[in-house]
């Protein structure tokens, strides 16, 4: 089973979901409205649908149902209260980052294995609770959340990974490559703060290309990176 994590990108904390999502459903919301009432004229002739305007831009929303369970809790004590596994969560959605002078929901990116990382805040979470002790703390919970998509551009969501890939090994000067390059992070074998991400940007020039990094090294897991680990860079040309 691949980890489910979301990395706060300002701090590099990390926060570890316990099961994969049951389910997960990406919608994507056109930049399209409808003009408002009046403000066209009318005419004789009937129409099949209202008309639209297109605005541009658009949202990508991202809807994680989760499960957090005390009992399924591997290392270290279990808490006896399952609020403490999702209170960090919830703290994603409150205005604790600040731009340009405004309070706003922290930039987070969700990492699930090689097949997602997206970055973006979230806009809504929700528990449901059951599994109640004689304290009344839940032991269970059911947690929606909602991640918008942010701070990717039009092209670059719309190109593919391979295309991706590719324009990236393109653009970065295969001069003054490193062989290698340093997982640091927390140290003594601490895994948190680890960023293959950030490591790919450093090697290859692009972030976009973690996954050529992580399949060159033989990284099963972009979150089991261990802190202090050299991981070679493939020469240019050379396949992902």
């Amino acid at each position: 089973m691949e980890r489910v994590a979301f990395i706060v990108d300002a701090t590099g904390e990390r926060i570890d979901c316990l099961l994969n999502p049951e389910t997960f459903e990406v919608q994507r919301l056109a930049g399209i409205r409808t003009p408002a009432a009046g403000g066209d004229r009318l005419v004789g002739r009937g129409r099949a649908d209202d008309p639209v305007r297109f605005t541009g831009g658009g949202r990508t929303e991202l809807v994680l149902d989760m499960v957090f369970d005390v009992a399924l809790v591997e290392s270290g004590p279990a808490p006896q209260d399952v609020r403490e596994l999702t209170g960090r969560l919830w703290s994603l959605a409150e205005n604790s980052a600040e731009e340009r002078g405004a309070a706003r929901p922290p930039l987070v990116r969700l990492v699930w294995g090689k097949s997602w990382n997206v970055p973006g805040v979230v806009s809504a979470i929700a528990e449901r609770f059951d599994a109640f002790n004689a304290t009344g703390a839940p032991g269970r919970s059911w947690l929606r959340l909602k991640l918008l998509r942010v701070d990717e551009p039009g092209d670059g969501a719309a190109r593919s990974y391979d295309e991706e890939l590719a324009r990236s090994a393109t653009a970065a000067p295969a001069a003054g490559r490193p062989a290698a390059v340093q997982a640091v992070g927390g140290g003594g074998g601490e895994r948190s703060g680890v960023r293959i991400d950030l490591l790919a940007a450093e090697a290859l020039g692009s972030p976009m290309r973690w996954r050529e990094l992580a399949a060159h090294n033989g990284v099963a897991d972009p979150l089991d990176v261990t802190a202090g680990s050299v991981l070679a860079v493939p020469p240019p040309g050379s396949p992902a």
